[in-house]
């Protein structure tokens, strides 16, 4: 069960109910991942409205991994996401929203 004042949201991924959380080892790994420089800068990133699916995949991957999810890139790649491309670019706004506030 994901707990709101960690960070944390609950998605059903891959069929499963899954918690996603952007803990600081995840930020680390978005900032190398996405070449953000910092969290300045990754915050700046995703604040813009403009994502791409690779940016998709880094966000639910990191955020899935830092929820306890033993994913791979690869594997979340093969997983259904309830809701599609939307509802992935859904679940990612909740997560950035969970971690940076309303601003991201």
């Amino acid at each position: 069960m994901a707990i709101s004042q960690r960070g944390e949201i609950e998605a059903v991924i891959g069929g499963e109910a899954r918690t996603l959380c952007l803990t600081l080892g995840a930020l680390a790994e978005l900032e190398a991942r996405l070449q953000a420089g910092d969290l300045v800068g990754l915050a700046e990133r995703f604040s813009s409205g403009r994502v791409s699916a690779r940016d998709l995949t880094a966000i639910l991957g990191a955020g899935l991994r830092g929820g306890g999810n033993a994913v791979t890139d690869d594997d979340l790649a093969r997983l259904s996401i309830e809701g599609g491309l939307r509802g992935a670019a859904e679940i990612a706004a909740r997560l950035l929203k969970a971690t940076f506030g309303e601003a991201a």
